[in-house]
């Protein structure tokens, strides 16, 4: 177990082949998003790369990469730390996937066929067997795969690249907060799909909004929780 903190069993496997500077970086990456690496949390390069099983040099260059786009700080002679996200930071992006989410919505309900809402319902049975089961880490991967799902019926390619774009860092704030979520957001999922289900553009893009908004106000309203 590292120093810092890291939970036992945290530590994802470096898939073979690739890149090992690229295996490295998304191992990083996703024990950032995960919050198995807490925002504020040292990061020791000869810890991680002993965890990792690799030399410092991935390590370092995967911090370097992880720096430039936001993910750790790099401060000199104090080394790297996991970054902290300020409150205008995250409602920026929860802000725009708002917009991007409510018109995948729209989108899905005038293109989804009955397949892509049975894959929907059966994300939605996953989602509440999760919050009954408290499995927060499950829970949050699988409101991410559901979100994911309705951008792909969505059916617009530009609409999902950019949305991939922001997934990771929502899912790095809706981690917090999902206990708390928990079933209710999962209700506003079901009515999602009932939504799309019946072909209402309007309701589905209402109930989107509006579901994305209770999540950034449940963001901020956290430290009270």
């Amino acid at each position: 177990m590292l120093s810092t903190g890291l939970p036992q069993g945290a530590v994802p496997k470096l898939e073979r082949p690739g890149p090992l500077r690229e295996r490295v970086y998304e191992a990083l990456l996703e024990l950032i998003t995960t919050r198995a690496l807490q925002p504020g949390q040292h990061l020791v390069e000869s810890e991680l790369a002993g965890h990792l099983g690799v030399s410092r040099q991935p390590v370092r260059e995967a911090l370097q990469r992880l720096n430039t786009e936001g993910w750790v700080d790099l401060r000199p002679a104090q080394g790297a730390f996991v970054h902290e996200p300020t409150e205008e930071e995250a409602d920026q992006l929860l802000t725009v996937r708002t917009l991007l989410e409510a018109e995948a919505a729209r989108l899905a309900a005038a293109h989804a066929d009955q397949a892509g809402i049975k894959a929907l319902d059966e994300l939605l049975a996953q989602g509440m067997l999760a919050v009954a089961a408290d499995d927060v880490d499950a829970a949050v991967t699988l409101n991410a795969r559901f979100h994911a799902k309705i951008i792909e019926l969505a059916g617009n390619a530009v609409l999902a690249e950019l949305a991939a774009q922001v997934d990771r860092r929502v899912r790095w704030y809706y981690t917090p907060v999902a206990r708390q979520r928990g079933q209710q957001s999962w209700i506003e999922h079901r009515d999602l799909i009932a939504a799309i289900a019946e072909g209402d553009e309007q309701r589905a893009t209402q109930l989107m909004r509006e579901h994305t908004e209770h999540t950034r106000r449940s963001y901020h309203a956290r430290q009270g929780a």
